[in-house]
């Protein structure tokens, strides 16, 4: 299978990204349960990355916050990205909020929700069935 050179790049950029931003940035407006890279879209030729982040809090609040701290560290950001990756542009990054983990655990949640009815119904169904 042969991978493109943006791929690879994405990839790259996609764990420095997650290593900055947990253990580089000091905002106090970075304050959500749960920060994640989802993926990095890469354009063709490196100079444009578009950055998907989940970012898992129950207050909407604190996700624009959030969203707003990483808008404005983005030239920190692409900094430490140049420093770290040997590129020769370093690519303008652009923000994009992701709730596809949070769409997932909330199905999730009414999955199980289902499956504790259901067990509910079989456990009514087999104690009447004793009972004749």
């Amino acid at each position: 299978m042969q991978f493109e050179r943006s791929d690879r790049v994405s990839e790259e950029i996609k764990k420095e990204l997650s290593d900055i931003i947990q253990h580089d940035l000091k905002d106090p407006r970075l304050c959500a349960e749960l920060i994640s890279i989802v993926k990095v879209n890469m354009s063709k030729d490196l100079r444009h990355a578009k950055v998907y982040v989940s970012i898992f809090d129950k207050e909407k609040e604190k996700v624009e916050s959030t969203m707003k701290a990483l808008e404005n560290a983005k030239p920190y950001i692409r900094r430490e990205i140049s420093r770290r990756i040997s590129l020769r542009f370093t690519p303008e990054i652009t923000f994009e909020l992701d709730d596809s983990i949070e769409y997932g655990a909330r199905i999730s949640q009414i999955l199980n929700q289902l499956n504790i009815s259901k067990d509910d119904e079989n456990i009514d169904e087999s104690e009447g069935e004793e009972e004749n």
